[in-house]
């Protein structure tokens, strides 16, 4: 049974929420005027209409808070604190562009995404690809934009979130997927899938905030072990979701992987196979964290609530 999360975390997580929230739509922008009018200003509106759609829409915003939490367990100082909004918005803009194309037809075909219609319900097909398309250059253009990190690190950066999202992570975990519809997978072939679509990119989160930080080859590894286990411990606690929980609750279609035939931990392990792996990787992430002291508190309670969560 997972730990309850102290109110201590909640204000955390909260405090990480709300500035990411405020720091988005900025860091976003709008569709200039300067260069365009009439219908063509028109068409940028409406396409910066749906960009806002699916990034401001809400969720859980737990790669933005893993970019905080990780840059606050290494302690970091002023200059690069203010730059810590521009890396976890640009995860929280790869993370957005990636459920716009995974909710299209020729994807998953969702038409519920954080409580609300998915982006190519609420405007169209072609608006959603080009949304996932903007999303995603924009952060990195963010990245690579961003004067107060010098430009070595941001160099890595932009290598780090590339690799995460591209065809030897988060796209070729997605790849995997479509494949496995209507197959057996056994657990390797499982959990391959899965640190790919959905771990690289909470690894790449937590890269972000380990290199911002300035942490030491060590500390990098021991992070890196935490993030894996974390990002494979997020799956199967969705998993688990997936079935025990609400559509209202999730905010997106309960039961989707099991109408799609797709393969999950609780369709290999059972259920209490399922747990019990979410509360080992746990386990992985705590003894990850064994160098660092009481400042990465946040990171272990970010591990506990991933598994704890109800949506």
């Amino acid at each position: 049974m997972p730990e309850p999360i102290n109110a201590a975390f909640s204000d955390y997580l909260t405090r990480c929420q709300q500035r990411i929230e405020a720091a988005l739509p900025a860091l976003l922008g709008q569709a200039g005027s300067e260069f365009c009018d009439g219908d063509a200003q028109q068409a940028l509106s409406r396409l910066f209409d749906a960009h806002r759609y699916a990034l401001l829409g809400g969720g859980k915003r737990v790669r933005a808070s893993l970019v905080y939490a990780t840059a606050d367990a290494l302690g970091v100082n002023q200059n690069i604190d203010a730059a810590l909004d521009t890396l976890a918005a640009a995860v929280e803009m790869i993370h957005a562009y990636s459920l716009v194309h995974d909710d299209l037809p020729a994807m998953d075909d969702d038409d519920l995404r954080r409580g609300q219609a998915t982006c190519h319900i609420a405007f169209d097909e072609a608006t959603a690809i080009l949304v996932g398309d903007g999303l995603q250059s924009r952060a990195f253009e963010l990245i690579s934009d961003c004067p107060s990190i010098p430009a070595d690190t941001r160099l890595a950066m932009v290598r780090l979130l590339a690799a995460a999202s591209g065809p030897r992570g988060m796209v070729g975990g997605q790849a995997i997927d479509l494949e496995a519809v209507n197959r057996e997978l056994d657990l390797n072939g499982l959990q391959t899938m899965h640190q790919l679509k959905t771990g690289a990119l909470i690894r790449a989160a937590v890269g972000l905030g380990a290199l911002a930080g300035g942490a030491s080859a060590d500390q990098q590894q021991q992070l890196d072990r935490y993030s894996r286990a974390i990002g494979l411990a997020f799956q199967v606690q969705d998993d688990i979701l997936d079935v025990e929980s609400s559509t209202e609750t999730l905010g997106k279609t309960q039961g989707a992987d099991l109408a799609r035939n797709k393969p999950t931990f609780p369709s290999l392990l059972g259920m209490a196979g399922a747990k019990a792996l979410a509360s080992e990787l746990d386990q992985q992430a705590q003894s990850a964290l064994a160098g660092f002291g009481e400042s990465a508190a946040p990171l272990r309670a970010l591990s506990r609530y991933i598994i704890a969560r109800q949506h």
